[in-house]
């Protein structure tokens, strides 16, 4: 009971003294080694350390992500467009082909008239096989100017069609896969 009473004499000053005795007691007599004070020193580099590291794993990880998305956007634009400069090269052929039949024959001769049907039916196939690897035809006769599928070759004044419309198509164009290999050559009609 005595115990008792004196720990509820003890005032404010004997609380400070209290607090100040476990501060050096966790601090370590000075001059030595304390144990305790050393592994909490060691366990806190060590959990800094930690969380560096966990940082950079995350970078890395981010960093690696998108890198193998990017080397996926590569692969898939080399499969799209690989093909582009040997299909600008058949486009030649294509126009041979087109060239060959506007010249004009005899209807008569049975010979001819076969020779024209293989061709445009060679024409055909060859347009169709190009379609499977994405290469279309840009045709625009009737439609509106667009600069970025057409190149305009003159203007011409036309009462017929509409101001700033595609009234001649000199070359056809082709896109592959949406990306214009050729722009089709035109004559752009004005208004009077």
């Amino acid at each position: 009971m005595s115990e008792n009473v004196e720990q509820q004499n003890q005032g404010p000053e004997d609380d400070l003294e209290l607090e100040q005795g476990v501060e050096q007691a966790e601090a370590g007599p000075e001059g030595t080694d304390d144990p305790l004070h050393d592994a909490l020193t060691r366990l806190s580099k060590a959990e800094s350390l930690i969380l560096q590291q966990k940082d950079e794993v995350l970078r890395v990880q981010a960093e690696m992500q998108n890198l193998r998305r990017r080397t996926e956007q590569d692969i898939e634009k080399a499969h799209k467009f690989g093909q582009e400069r040997m299909t600008s090269e058949l486009l030649a052929v294509i126009d041979n082909l087109e060239r060959a039949l506007q010249v004009s024959i005899d209807a008569d001769n049975d010979a001819v008239k076969g020779l024209q049907e293989g061709v445009e039916l060679t024409l055909k196939s060859f347009l169709d096989c190009l379609r499977k690897f994405g290469v279309e035809q840009i045709d625009p006769l009737g439609e509106p100017f667009d600069p970025q599928l057409h190149q305009a070759m003159g203007v011409q004044e036309s009462a017929d069609a509409e101001p700033n419309s595609v009234i001649a198509v000199m070359q056809k164009g082709y896109s592959l896969h949406g990306r214009v290999l050729r722009p089709a050559m035109v004559m752009v009609s004005k208004a009077d």
